[in-house]
């Protein structure tokens, strides 16, 4: 929840332009703004190669539902991602596995790319929880899609304890977790399809990191929160991501 319009506008310009030179061949940049500010942006960078996601989405196209906002809606915008099941909608807006596979769907059925997180808490981490409620998670967040469906997905692995805190994962210990995420998808839905599947991880991704994050080999990208508020910053995860990619 950051960014008024006048704000988002001076974002999505300023990162154009500091982009705009770049090879991002291999790259997906996509910025996900708040709902008041989506088609605004949209007109900034319809014409460039960045892309436009929302933060979140119900999943019914219309209704009695006020202050919900639709999958129609976000396409209608200018979306073509849209982040689900985030931590702190989890954490404070009581998400749950189940309102996550219903979203999934409701993403799909809209041509739009679901950005599902998960990711567990310091409790449960230290608790040695991990792989557990990742399980539990991927398992029945992901529950009664296709193979074709799940290659239309993206996993974004976000330790709820690296969110904001300034910790952040070693990059091993964020490989140990992508590579458990992917064979557990290997077994879930094909180790072929696991294989194509794009893994981010997200946890206070900053330019230090980047590199040495986007060198593990299950790594395929980075959900960037507070690094994502400056032109500079991000761009410049931007750029160093390009540079592992080539």
């Amino acid at each position: 929840m950051y960014k008024t319009i006048k704000e988002a506008i001076e974002l999505s310009n300023g990162l154009k332009r500091e982009l705009f030179k770049l090879d991002k061949q291999g790259i997906d940049v996509v910025l996900c703004p708040p709902f008041t500010a989506l088609s605004e942006v949209y007109e900034v960078i319809s014409e460039s190669d960045i892309m436009l996601g929302g933060q979140n989405l119900y999943w019914l196209d219309e209704g009695a539902f006020t202050g919900e906002v639709s999958g129609k809606m976000l396409k209608e915008a200018g979306c073509s991602f849209v982040i689900i099941g985030h931590s702190e909608r989890r954490q404070f807006f009581g998400e749950t596995n189940e309102s996550v596979n219903k979203k999934i769907k409701a993403a799909l059925g809209n041509s739009l790319t679901p950005i599902v997180c998960v990711g567990e808490l310091l409790k449960e981490r230290e608790a040695g929880e991990t792989f557990d409620v990742l399980e539990d998670q991927i398992q029945n967040g992901l529950a009664g899609f296709s193979q074709d469906d799940i290659l239309k997905i993206v996993v974004a692995y976000e330790p709820v304890w690296a969110i904001g805190t300034g910790k952040t994962a070693t990059p091993a210990q964020a490989q140990e977790v992508h590579k458990y995420i992917r064979e557990l998808l290997g077994k879930l839905y094909g180790k072929d399809v696991a294989s194509q599947l794009r893994i981010q991880y997200g946890g206070s991704v900053k330019p230090e990191n980047i590199t040495e994050l986007m060198n593990q080999p299950d790594v395929d990208g980075a959900l960037v929160g507070g690094a994502s508020l400056k032109v500079e910053s991000f761009a410049d995860i931007v750029k160093k991501a390009a540079e592992v990619i080539k």
